[in-house]
């Protein structure tokens, strides 16, 4: 591999530990346009990768008791069930569309990370809104291959009123769960269109992004993470523009 592609497997892994979100918004354009990958073939490893990473990176807050494993039912079934439900869209679709779509979330991801960050704490609301909320995150999860920690955050801080630091680490263990599900449906959509997997690549990356997501854990409370959220937002806003620029014509 390239070294480019190797550094971006190391900022996957740091987005993860440092954010509990963000490593997907990464894979997939590295993939694609680092390492040549057809899109079909990068969403499902991407699926392979942050699920990997994130099954790592979860590791260090269960040991620090910063998981919730009462949110992960509440929010990551429904998630699971949506990913197999996006990862069965998908056949029907061109990879051009999935990438444009994948732009579309980078740039909600953007907004997301633009805005203030939500009051941790909040008073717990209804648990059938995240039920709703973690359907709707695991149909993206498995239609573009992003594990959604920019939305599952926010949710988790919103609706189940956790803590900051516990919703990154109970959003990892949902990141796990439902790349794991997207994924193995995912198998099936490469067997259908004659498509293979590089796992050499797919090994390579977790191995170096698990580094990279302790690395992130153990720096993410030195950090302001208002200013790496705005940076890291502005990146993206970038990112979504120029994979516009590349796929569209291929969806018009």
């Amino acid at each position: 591999m390239t070294a480019p592609a190797l550094l971006g497997a190391l900022l996957i892994g740091l987005t993860l530990g440092l954010l509990g979100s963000g490593g997907s918004i990464l894979t997939v354009p590295v993939l694609v346009y680092l390492l040549d990958q057809p899109e079909k073939v990068a969403i499902a490893g991407s699926l392979a990768i942050v699920g990997g990473i994130a099954s790592f990176a979860v590791l260090s807050y269960a040991r620090q008791r910063l998981v919730d494993w009462r949110s992960v039912a509440w929010f990551g079934v429904p998630g699971m069930a949506g990913t197999w439900g996006g990862a069965w869209l998908a056949q029907f679709v061109s990879g051009a569309l999935q990438l444009a779509v994948f732009a579309l979330v980078m740039l909600a991801a953007a907004w997301s990370m633009f805005r203030a960050p939500p009051s941790a704490g909040a008073a717990p609301r209804a648990g059938r809104r995240i039920v709703v909320d973690g359907l709707v995150v695991g149909v993206l999860t498995g239609f573009v291959g992003v594990g959604g920690g920019f939305l599952i955050v926010p949710a988790l801080v919103l609706l189940g009123g956790l803590a900051m630091p516990l919703a990154i680490g109970t959003s990892l263990a949902i990141i796990a769960l439902k790349s794991a599900v997207g994924f193995w449906k995912y198998l099936d959509v490469l067997a259908r269109d004659g498509l293979a997997l590089d796992w050499g690549v797919i090994g390579a990356f977790i191995a170096i992004g698990a580094v990279g997501s302790v690395l992130g854990n153990r720096i993410a409370s030195r950090l302001p993470q208002a200013a790496l959220k705005r940076g890291f937002a502005a990146f993206l806003v970038v990112m979504a523009a120029y994979i516009l620029w590349r796929t569209l014509p291929g969806v018009l």
